[in-house]
């Protein structure tokens, strides 16, 4: 029978047979959804809502970012990446005055200096931190961490210090 004849001898109208016929409710695919949102978070806690949405698309879901989004901030979730403003100083962080401004580097052990950074990797990021001898350029020290505490970053001044002694002037950035 055509969907026509059929509403009539249902008594509906035709716009409520399309209404009434939906392969899934939508509290049953967006319970759904969230099902494997919540699961493939679990395993890439790093992901964002683009991998999230790819993940289903692949799936075979027909689901756009906007929805994924909506969906990932009901769950509480949010992918791990590094915030904004990693290298702004704490509040009540004195500030120190630039020292080496017009300082000729004439030789090794005079100046060092360290920084902190993040690289991007497949799975997440790591921070990496470096101190080097500014006169050549060696690296003296490295570490990588998944966190940015400071131990890590502890660590490798003091196996610096271990190797190559103390330097007269140890410079750094005033972030955090």
């Amino acid at each position: 029978l055509s969907v026509v004849r059929q509403c009539e001898l249902a008594g509906t109208n035709r716009s409520t047979y399309y209404a009434l016929s939906p392969a899934i409710s939508p509290d049953a695919e967006e319970a759904e959804l969230l099902d494997l949102i919540d699961k493939e978070y679990t395993r890439h806690p790093f992901f964002g809502s683009r991998k999230i949405k790819k993940h289903l698309v692949d799936l075979g879901y027909k689901i756009n970012r906007k929805r994924v989004q909506r969906l990932m901030r009901k769950l509480g979730l949010a992918g791990m990446a590094p915030g904004p403003n990693t290298s702004e100083p704490h509040p009540q962080h004195k500030i120190y005055p630039y020292l080496l401004r017009g300082v000729h580097v004439t030789r090794p052990k005079q100046v060092w200096s360290t920084d902190i950074t993040y690289c991007k990797l497949p799975q997440g990021f790591m921070y990496l931190v470096a101190i080097i001898d500014w006169y050549s350029r060696k690296v003296l020290a490295w570490r990588l961490s998944n966190t940015m505490e400071s131990s890590f970053c502890v660590d490798c001044l003091e196996e610096a210090f271990r190797n190559y002694g103390v330097p007269e002037i140890f410079n750094s950035d005033q972030g955090s």
